[in-house]
């Protein structure tokens, strides 16, 4: 198991918990079959597996979390940011996108 798997792992596992859902209970809702959901997603967070990008996309969208937070390799700003960003209303991204636009 690599670096890159632990780091993806512990990323989604933040993101779990976060939301307050069980292994078995966000493996069910990604659309993982509920006899191996909660193995599955325990893989997952381990590091052990990797899952395809359908099924990140899945995971992301039951953790209300863009598919880039998994991947903010270990930078908690950038990784807050991201979910605040993708939470936001549409008002406050264009804000945002503009205060972010003037510092270029």
């Amino acid at each position: 198991m690599s670096e890159v798997d632990q780091q993806w792992g512990a990323m989604l596992k933040q993101a779990r918990l976060a939301a307050g859902l069980s292994q078995k209970s966000l493996g069910i809702q990604a659309g993982i079959d509920e006899f191996v959901a909660s193995t599955r997603i325990n893989r997952y967070e381990l590091g052990v597996h990797r899952p395809d990008l359908l099924t990140v996309r899945k995971l992301a969208k039951v953790l209300d979390v863009p598919v880039a937070f998994f991947f903010a390799d270990g930078d908690d700003d950038i990784a807050s940011l991201l979910i605040s960003f993708h939470q936001a209303k549409a008002s406050t991204r264009r804000e945002v996108q503009k205060l972010l636009d003037k510092e270029k």
